[in-house]
């Protein structure tokens, strides 16, 4: 029998069976899993299988074909936040999209780092602003892993790198003002702190959504995965009337 021992980020749950339930793991080394957890649903472990919280999980499998059964032990609790509307809706959504974007056991050594980094700041800032940013760039890098990535170094009409302010929904490659005269319209925003770094105003952080949404639904999110734009759309509309 197989066991694989790791730290992990709970991402996915569903019911199995009366007392079971299925989970989805992002693990640093070995990329999503899902193992069936005996009793997942019950009062005990209920409060570790939840969207964003850390745990050391243990899989065991016969064969690797086989649905592993796991064990979780909870290492650290993002429970609290989920009583509040806008990081509970930034949790969902990371966490779904993660589930439902990555094949199983391809390692994202990178996403993982990325993902814990949201959910840190999610736990960490003051307010939306300081993780929302962090939240878009952790939707970048999901692109780009998945072969999807926008090419933001270099206009895609003149080929120079200066005053780079829109992206091609056609190319995915970035666009500056001179040579998106007469275009604008059909372009998406570039927020700045997507070249400059650091963090951004709310115009600029909504762009910068409205910006990764658009590709994560092209490229990424099609046929049944789509469902889990649902989960999207209530975080942008908690984060619209936050600012509003």
């Amino acid at each position: 029998m197989a066991t694989l021992i790791t730290p992990a980020l709970v991402c996915a749950l569903r019911p199995h069976g009366e007392h079971g339930a299925i989970a989805r793991l992002l693990t640093p080394g070995h990329g999503l899993l899902a193992g069936y957890v005996r009793g997942g649903r019950s009062r005990r472990l209920r409060p570790v299988l939840l969207p964003g919280n850390a745990v050391k999980a243990e899989f065991r499998a016969r064969t690797e074909e086989q649905l592993a059964g796991l064990t979780v032990e909870l290492e650290h609790s993002r429970a609290p936040l989920l009583a509040e509307p806008l990081p509970a809706a930034a949790i969902d959504w990371a966490c779904a999209l993660t589930a439902v974007a990555l094949p199983e056991a391809t390692p994202y050594p990178a996403l993982h780092q990325a993902l814990d980094g949201v959910l840190g700041a999610v736990e960490a800032a003051p307010a939306a602003r300081g993780w929302a940013t962090a939240l878009i760039r952790y939707e970048l890098l999901l692109l780009a892993e998945l072969g999807f990535g926008l090419d933001l170094g270099r206009c895609a009409a003149t080929g120079g790198n200066d005053d780079l302010a829109y992206v091609s929904p056609r190319s995915a490659a970035a666009v500056s003002r001179a040579g998106a005269v007469g275009y604008e319209d059909r372009l998406l925003p570039l927020p700045a702190f997507l070249l400059e770094g650091g963090a951004g105003e709310w115009p600029a952080i909504l762009d910068g959504l409205r910006l990764t949404g658009f590709f994560l639904e092209r490229s990424v999110l099609t046929d049944w995965r789509v469902d889990v734009l649902a989960a999207r759309e209530r975080l942008v509309d908690r984060l619209k009337r936050a600012v509003a």
